[in-house]
């Protein structure tokens, strides 16, 4: 692979994109997506402003418009890995000055993320809310998803499995959130389903579908955001707003 370095961008008023050779063996494919990450400016900008992933401006700008995040807050970031949504949380709630509180989980391990506390854990299983609950000392004011299951290429296929990710993320908000939290996950372009958007409008004061600029124009990725819950019954091992030990 060959590149044409940039320097500041712009060089005698014309703008420097960064070109991608195909070489070797690499498949179009994969030139393709290593020529738009390298010519992509919030991968620049990621780098430059020490986040993990492009993914946290989303959150940066969803938070910006809609103020979800506040200091001394409890969060809940699950498929947390590389950790781009959790450092803007942990930022954003003061947790690194004791503020607020964040707790990342991950099937996978991930970098330690200053003032943030992670597990590698199933949030499906059944032990997940309790075991939560006890590391973050109570309920949550917010459970945020950015999960994706990998991509087959095939739309409904693609829709159906992430999908499937955001009902138990929306299963397992509904037994950790406070009262007036709330719960933030992407879809994909179709939006959320019928049975699925009938139960956070049961469940919460304001729902609606957000595509932040970050997201790539190209992309059918969208948001699902569903704010005011209403409440529900508390976490299995709670008793009251204690959490179990």
């Amino acid at each position: 692979m060959t590149t044409n370095k940039p320097s500041s961008g712009r060089e005698g008023g014309r703008s420097l994109k960064t070109r991608v050779k195909s070489a070797g063996k690499r498949t179009m494919s994969s030139a393709l997506w290593l020529g738009r990450q390298l010519n992509d400016p919030y991968v620049a900008r990621a780098k430059t402003e020490g986040y993990r992933s492009r993914a946290a401006f989303k959150l940066l700008e969803i938070d910006d418009q809609y103020r979800l995040l506040r200091p001394g807050q409890r969060i809940v970031d699950l498929g947390a890995a590389p950790g781009g949504w959790s450092q803007v949380a942990a930022q954003r709630v003061e947790a690194v000055s004791g503020g607020g509180k964040v707790v990342a989980v991950d099937l996978l391990e991930m970098e330690p993320v200053s003032g943030v506390d992670f597990a590698v854990m199933d949030f499906n299983d059944e032990t997940a809310v309790p075991r939560i609950s006890a590391m973050m000392g109570g309920r949550a004011d917010g459970v945020m998803s950015d999960m994706a299951a990998n991509a087959t290429g095939h739309k409904k296929t693609d829709h159906l499995r992430i999908m499937g990710l955001v009902e138990l993320a929306y299963e397992f908000a509904r037994g950790m959130l406070a009262p007036r939290g709330f719960f933030l996950a992407k879809v994909l372009q179709g939006g959320t389903e019928g049975d699925l958007l009938a139960a956070l409008k049961r469940d919460f004061t304001l729902v609606k579908h957000v595509k932040p600029k970050a997201s790539r124009a190209d992309s059918s990725e969208l948001y699902v955001l569903a704010t005011g819950f209403r409440g529900a019954p508390p976490p299995s091992g709670e008793a009251g707003t204690s959490p179990a030990g």
